[in-house]
């Protein structure tokens, strides 16, 4: 299971059981916006500790169909390209891809081409969980990804979600 080791974990189910349905649903939202993941994470409460909550945020909604999955990528910009405003998935997406140095012309320039050519290969935006990961990591998981077959290619497009919204709920609970 995926670890976290940017932020602290204790307390978590506890914050997140303690919160409103409003609240609560709010927050998934901003992790994975994904309404049967919602739904399931939401009808699962209360977490027993916080390895459970995490747990949940892989297996809830097992697996996201190809619908679902493109729903989600909506709101996630090209890696590389950080998204202007103040709104939540916006100011997450900045803060997730600060270790992406793209003032570097080559690190830019294979960003822009492999995110074309994935995008060209599977129609949909390449994603990974930036956060932890600096720029070269990320240019070689998009190139080893582009010789991935669709159907392993939406697994693990599926994974990157779940990791990108395990750290976002962990994030987020610790500031509440």
């Amino acid at each position: 299971m995926f670890r976290n080791t940017e932020f602290e974990l204790e307390g978590c189910s506890d914050r997140f059981n303690a919160m409103s349905d409003t609240d609560m649903h709010r927050a998934l939202q901003l992790c994975l916006d994904v309404p049967r993941w919602i739904s399931a994470m939401a009808l699962a409460r209360p977490y027993l500790n916080d390895d459970a909550l995490v747990s949940a945020v892989f297996t809830a909604a097992d697996p996201l169909t190809e619908d679902e999955i493109s729903g989600a990528l909506q709101v996630h910009p090209r890696i590389g390209e950080r998204p202007d405003g103040d709104g939540g998935h916006a100011v997450q997406a900045r803060g997730e891809q600060a270790g992406v140095d793209i003032t570097q012309e080559d690190v830019r320039r294979r960003l822009r081409d492999g995110n074309l050519e994935y995008e060209r290969r599977f129609g949909r935006v390449f994603l990974i969980r930036a956060a932890g990961r600096d720029g070269s990591e990320i240019l070689a998981a998009l190139e080893q990804r582009l010789d991935n077959d669709p159907g392993t290619e939406l697994r693990v497009v599926e994974r990157e979600l779940r990791e990108i919204a395990a750290l976002r709920l962990v994030r987020g609970l610790a500031d509440v």
